[in-house]
């Protein structure tokens, strides 16, 4: 692949860094260049206003969404353009961390699988940042089963065709401050657990809907619990047919991973300033063999993250869909964030255990390693990315799956019940 931007590339570069000098926010660039995983770094306003001004400003000039049509809110960009934008954006892209979400997970998932009415009401108010959009996957008693889910729709019994919803999800990225979700449930017991589910989007306002943020470690409430009571949705919001929701959530998953792998940082580049500027023995980390091995290994998985990313690139060029390979930037970026930062806490020594504004880097690094944990959940647990990867990309035989032609009403739950 040649690295190297083409003429028109060029241009495009030029003109996307002039509108961004002229047009972003820059009384927040400092702020934002300390924001580390999980959290904005904004404190002199808030974070979802400013994010939502933001893609209000770049929709209005063009530049949301660059992959997207123009009829559904975006710029009918080319990839390769799209990730020059991303390039060119820095700091600011914090910004978007709401729309994360919304943009790389559902917006992709309604646009290929709701019908031509229902793409151009959506998508232009999630691509211009007027609607949040979150993922309703996870539940308490499935783990990393997403298709042992439990969350019940089923028909209404007064002929209306409406689904009535019950059940529970929970570590909902965003479900405090989204309009809209996008929902899995099971809608027929009576067959194997891949087969009886069923997509639906709704609106977090539907009556029965409640939100609970959950306290994490970190301070931050990001996630959150979502129960459903009686929910009504019309027949009108589902996604695929009756039975194909396990089909449609594929089309999320390959995007959530791309997403998320692809923009996940490692927190490489601030662990290297930290070694140049902390100290050993009265002396700069950065002389140290030891900190130097360590760092050593760090750049070539961030070079590895790097070019595997760009192989990714290279096939949504060629309008490729993402594929199962994009797991691979996911599972490394997690584990080498949480290693990193515990790296960087050993650095700073008994100041490691303190965690506030004066700590070193205002406690960054405290702060990414209460957050790595998650990263290595959300979008696929490391022990599910690693099946993926040796059974769909290296061809490996598959895990013995005993439940995979029982019927789910008759798979063993804990008890025996």
């Amino acid at each position: 692949m040649d690295f190297q931007d083409t003429p028109e590339e060029a241009a495009f570069r030029a003109e996307a860094r002039a509108w961004i000098d002229a047009n972003a926010p820059k009384h927040l660039e400092a702020e934002l260049k300390r924001a580390s995983f999980g959290s904005s770094g904004l404190t002199s306003e808030d974070p979802v206003a400013a994010g939502k001004a933001w893609q209000k400003k770049k929709a209005e000039a063009g530049w949301a969404c660059l992959h997207w049509p123009k009829e559904y809110g975006g710029g009918a960009r080319t990839p390769i353009e799209r990730v020059i934008w991303n390039q060119e954006e820095g700091p600011y892209a914090v910004l978007s961390g709401a729309f994360t979400i919304g943009h790389g997970m559902c917006g992709p998932t309604v646009m290929a699988w709701a019908d031509e009415e229902q793409s151009r009401k959506l998508l232009p108010p999630l691509a211009s940042g007027e609607e949040i959009w979150c993922q309703l996957f996870s539940e308490p008693a499935g783990g990393s089963d997403l298709a042992g889910l439990r969350t019940r729709a089923v028909k209404a019994d007064d002929g209306s065709g409406d689904w009535i919803v019950n059940g529970q999800k929970i570590w909902t990225s965003g479900a405090q401050i989204s309009d809209w979700g996008l929902l899995i449930t099971r809608t027929d017991p009576d067959v194997p657990k891949h087969k009886g589910l069923t997509m639906f989007f709704l609106s977090m306002d539907t009556p029965g809907v409640e939100v609970r943020p959950i306290k994490q470690a970190n301070g931050a409430s990001g996630f959150n619990e979502v129960y459903f009571t009686d929910v009504r949705i019309p027949d009108s919001q589902r996604l695929g047919d009756v039975g194909q929701g396990w089909k449609v959530s594929l089309t999320t998953l390959m995007n959530e991973r791309l997403s998320i792998g692809s923009g996940m940082s490692t927190g490489f580049p601030e662990l290297f300033r930290f070694c140049m500027e902390a100290e050993i023995e009265g002396k700069p980390a950065i002389e140290d063999s030891a900190v130097r091995t360590r760092l050593a290994q760090f750049a070539v998985k961030q070079s590895g993250l790097k070019y595997t990313g760009m192989r990714a690139i290279t096939a949504l060029s060629k309008g490729d869909t993402p594929g199962p390979e994009n797991s691979i930037g996911k599972l490394v970026a997690g584990a080498t964030m949480q290693e990193l930062a515990m790296f960087a806490l050993d650095i700073q020594g008994e100041a490691g255990v303190i965690w506030s504004e004066d700590s070193p880097q205002r406690g960054r690094f405290q702060a990414m390693l209460m957050r790595s944990p998650a990263t290595r959940i959300e979008g696929g647990s490391d022990e599910i990315l690693r099946n993926i990867i040796g059974e769909r990309v290296l061809g490996l035989p598959g895990d013995i799956r005993v439940d995979k032609d029982v019927p789910f009403k008759d798979i063993p739950t804990r008890g025996g019940s």
